[in-house]
């Protein structure tokens, strides 16, 4: 019976389709699991694991998108799910995370600015979903939700590797979530990505800066992402700065 089957899957063409086209669904499924697992984690109070967990799912997102579209498997199901997956890895995990390390006993405004964020998330995919046809591919509006998930996690991840607890530092945390929140559903554009040809050649240079990148990021994970992520979050803000200088330019 085996071996019927196997034959099946090398004869017919649409078996083999199908088969990819769970490859994609799969990486959102793991995506979505990390997600989860860093919400389990924050309960049990193990919130480094937490943040380690949300790092994994961005990566895994990033991943299920490229896969799809390399496979050209994209459907309408997958970019539903992915939504789903994401406001549950990066909406509603995060606010969990800060919320339970370091905002639980500051009362209604703690849990006011985990909602803020979580809401944001929620806004932020919604507005994604319905504007894919009608933005600048180049561009984000507003800062995407992995990238604000990122911001969070790294901030908590980089504060317990030099020994601070949540309490401690609360009011920063209250402030960077109610950051990541608002600049979420803000009209600052955000550099994608997504012209980026990975079939393309590129000079040697670059691929010896992806390695170093990789080197640098090893070295000390936590500080040098939260540091990344904390720079593209500032860069919506340095970039409508600088377009309103421009516009006020005389012609």
């Amino acid at each position: 019976m085996s071996d019927i089957r196997s034959r099946k899957a090398v004869t017919n063409p649409e078996f083999r389709r199908r088969g990819i086209y769970i490859l994609p669904n799969l990486l959102t499924t793991a995506a979505l699991f990390a997600g989860f697992y860093a919400i389990v984690q924050a309960m049990t109070g193990r919130f480094e694991h937490a943040a380690i967990a949300i790092f994994i799912a961005m990566i895994l997102d990033g991943l299920d998108g490229r896969v799809a579209r390399l496979t050209r498997t994209q459907s309408a199901f997958g970019a539903e799910y992915d939504s789903l997956s994401d406001m549950v890895s990066f909406g509603v995990a995060p606010a969990l995370v800060i919320f339970e390390w370091a905002m639980k006993d500051m009362g209604k405004w703690g849990w006011i600015a985990a909602f803020v964020y979580c809401v944001g998330a929620a806004l932020r995919l919604a507005r994604f979903n319905t504007n894919t046809e009608v933005v600048d591919k180049r561009f984000f509006q507003g800062l995407p939700s992995p990238a604000a998930a990122a911001l969070i996690a790294g901030f908590v991840w980089v504060l317990i590797d030099w020994d601070y607890s949540g309490p401690d530092v609360r009011w920063y945390a209250w402030a960077l979530t109610l950051f990541a929140g608002v600049t979420m559903v803000s009209n600052f554009r955000y550099y994608s990505g997504k012209d980026i040809n990975l079939r393309r050649s590129v000079p040697f240079i670059v691929v010896l800066a992806i390695v170093l990148f990789y080197v640098l990021v090893s070295s000390y994970p936590a500080g040098i992402l939260f540091g990344l992520f904390l720079c593209y979050a500032f860069s919506g803000y340095v970039m409508a700065v600088w377009d309103w200088f421009r516009r006020r330019k005389p012609a």
